[in-house]
């Protein structure tokens, strides 16, 4: 194939920043009418090389070709002119915008000088009926759940119309069926010869959607393999190494309960939720996208309000809608927006890490900075965060570092019960084990672990218990030998009989049973 067949190459690009070469001679190409994966640990240079594409970076050197011709791409509106359209894995949206104007912005329809709303409206509507997405294109961004979102960032990038579409973990919050709906609709714009970069961390994604891989390891381009290729032999070329265990769960002694939460219920949201979590173990929530599941658990850790029920750490009682007294009781939260809610972006590695015990390390007024500094090197130091050091802003993090620094500040506050909700989104295989790992480091030393994913095969391999939740109400509850993606899944898409209103509190046989029953 010539180059002018070629929808895009890129030759021996090289970008660095201060103290960090992230990308160091890459080669790439993609053709009509394929979807090329492009696979790497976070760190590797991924999001780097897409930037580049969209314009938000410049190379150091090298070259970008586009249908054979050398270009330069010094902006977004260059990117967009050349028929290239990205979607991030950090959603790109206008929260207070309208999901019709956030798909159309820049872009709006006009009929004599002025917006024409209702066309705008009905393009919006047709794109949003596209992707499968029941959204009102009047409806305000910031009311949308994540999953949706994604779904309106799809739109969006289709209402380009382009040619190269860059697609960067676009199943990483999607549920089963939302993931078939998106790759039936990557299948038709492959038939119509668009060429899809496509970035994911789900390996078994690759050889179902995939043409061709190529992995970048350290910056580096190290290898072109059809999709077909095995997993072993990919993740052996995108971490160096092989990994023999993917959920290495190391069960720990079960003790007492440190969390216990009796018959939480926010009207219309979630109802009479009760659990309970115990030292030295993880219990997984399992369940659809609008179960409830996030909801229930802000709501535990006192960011969202609830309007019965208790939550108790160790037998003391929590006062509702308190996240102090949440984090005072031994409570922590990795929330599942990393960076809207439990990252500060413009802070350095070493602030953010510092953010939960800056309370507990003020004597007087005055900071112990040195402390802070020494504990923050230390966890940094455990987790492995790739950085060019502690002052790094961690905006310019990868996302798996992002996650780690997020995971670290709880780890430093000396949390008993960590509420960890979809705690690998848009993380690498190599990173999943390390953040595993830390889990298990966690109950070991005698910590509960709540764990919400919608990676199920996550939630089966890290989980001693695991919670369904289905329309607000845990549906059931399954051991660790009971637990089978059959099982889950029955018990995710079923209707749970509401707990009668004479029972104060759902034991585990009862909810069971209940679940039974429901079927």
């Amino acid at each position: 194939m010539s180059d002018a067949d070629e929808l895009l190459r890129i030759e021996g690009i090289r970008k660095t920043f201060p103290g960090v070469v992230a990308l160091d001679g890459v080669d790439f190409d993609l053709r009509p009418g394929e979807v090329h994966v492009l696979l790497g640990e976070n760190g590797a240079g991924k999001s780097t090389l897409i930037k580049m594409l969209s314009g938000a970076y410049t190379p150091d050197a090298g070259r970008i070709l586009v249908g054979g011709e050398e270009t330069r791409i010094q902006g977004a509106q260059d990117s967009e002119r050349l028929g290239i359209a990205t979607i991030y894995q950090e959603f790109n949206l206008v929260p207070d915008l309208t999901v019709a104007e956030n798909i159309f912005l820049g872009r709006q329809p006009r009929r004599f000088g002025v917006i024409d709303r209702k066309r705008m409206e009905a393009e919006a509507a047709v794109l949003l009926e596209r992707v499968g997405v029941n959204v009102s294109p009047r409806a305000r961004v910031r009311e949308l759940g994540i999953a949706r979102l994604q779904m309106v960032e799809i739109a969006k990038a289709l209402s380009l119309d382009a040619r190269v579409l860059i697609m960067d973990e676009p199943t990483a919050v999607l549920t089963s069926e939302e993931v078939e709906r998106l790759f039936a609709i990557v299948r038709k714009l492959r038939e119509d010869g668009v060429g899809i970069v496509f970035i994911t961390h789900h390996l078994e994604e690759i050889a179902a959607l995939g043409d061709r891989v190529t992995v970048i390891r350290d910056g580096k381009s190290v290898g072109q393999v059809p999709a077909s290729t095995p997993e072993d032999e990919l993740v052996r070329l995108m971490v160096g190494r092989s990994i023999e265990q993917q959920y290495p769960r190391a069960r720990a002694d079960r003790g007492a309960a440190l969390l216990t939460v009796e018959g939480l219920t926010r009207d219309g949201v979630f109802h009479d939720v009760s659990f309970e979590v115990h030292a030295g173990e993880v219990v997984g929530v399992a369940g659809l996208v609008g179960a409830g599941r996030t909801e229930v658990v802000r709501a535990v850790f006192g960011a969202d309000p609830y309007d019965k029920g208790a939550v108790k750490v160790a037998g003391s009682d929590v006062p509702k809608y308190d996240v102090n007294a949440a984090m005072t009781a031994g409570m922590g939260l990795i929330p599942e927006d990393r960076k809207g809610q439990g990252l500060v972006l413009d802070a350095s590695v070493e602030e953010n890490l510092g953010l939960v015990t800056l309370r507990s390390a003020t004597r007087a007024g005055l900071v112990d900075l040195k402390g802070q500094r020494e504990a923050a090197e230390r966890i940094a130091k455990q987790l492995g965060v790739r950085m060019a050091g502690l002052g790094q802003h961690v905006r310019t993090l990868s996302g798996g570092n992002q996650q780690k620094v997020v995971i670290g500040k709880w780890l430093l506050a000396d949390t008993k019960v960590l509420i960890l909700d979809e705690p690998t989104r848009g993380i690498d295989v190599g990173a999943k084990v390390e953040i595993y790992q830390l889990v298990n480091e966690l109950t070991a030393a005698g910590a509960a672990v709540l764990m919400i994913s919608s990676d199920l095969p996550e939630v089966l391999g890290m989980s001693d218990r695991v919670l369904v939740m289905a329309q607000g109400r845990i549906a059931g509850e399954l051991s660790a030998d009971e637990a089978t993606q059959d099982a889950v899944m029955a018990l995710a898409v079923s209707t749970p009989t509401p707990t009668p209103t004479t029972t104060t509190t759902t034991t585990t046989g009862t909810t069971g049973t209940e679940a039974s029953g429901g079927h």
